[in-house]
């Protein structure tokens, strides 16, 4: 018998500058000043975009909040909620050092029940990050349908 292999969809620049472009909007229309981050299935930076005035350390934050999403393959506000809440030891998972950043604002992108990338807002507060980002999915997947 053949062996089989799984297909597995890849998130595009073209995917990631859709999400982009829809995350600014929301930002900008809120006044928020934010930087959004969009990684592929392994967590490797695809497109990121630093609204002006935004500041730098929210750059890094970004991009590990995406990559936490896409390795956890769920919100980072449902790790956080973790690490301050019942599961306190969840933060020395291994890998919780490797440039994830365990805070609300990142999320997991799914296409047909698989991960294929993450998105990871900075520069607002948490439950605003998470709606920058939540825009960038949603109009990735409305694309997609």
């Amino acid at each position: 018998m053949p062996l089989i292999l799984p297909s597995q969809r890849v998130l595009t620049l073209e995917a990631a500058r859709l999400a982009l472009a829809a995350s600014e909007a929301t930002a900008l229309a809120n006044g928020w000043k934010v930087v959004v981050a969009v990684v592929d299935a392994g967590g490797h930076l695809v497109a990121a975009i630093r609204l002006d005035g935004t500041q730098t350390s929210s750059v890094d934050t970004a991009l590990g909040k995406a990559r936490a999403a896409v390795a956890f393959k769920r919100p980072t506000r449902v790790i956080e909620e973790m690490v301050n809440g019942p599961r306190p030891a969840f933060a020395t998972v291994p890998g919780a050092g490797a440039g994830f950043a365990l805070l609300q604002g990142g999320l997991p992108i799914e296409v047909d029940g698989q991960v294929i990338g993450g998105i990871g807002v900075s520069g607002v507060k948490a439950s605003d990050d998470e709606i920058v980002a939540g825009a960038g999915v949603q109009a990735l997947i409305a694309a997609l349908a």
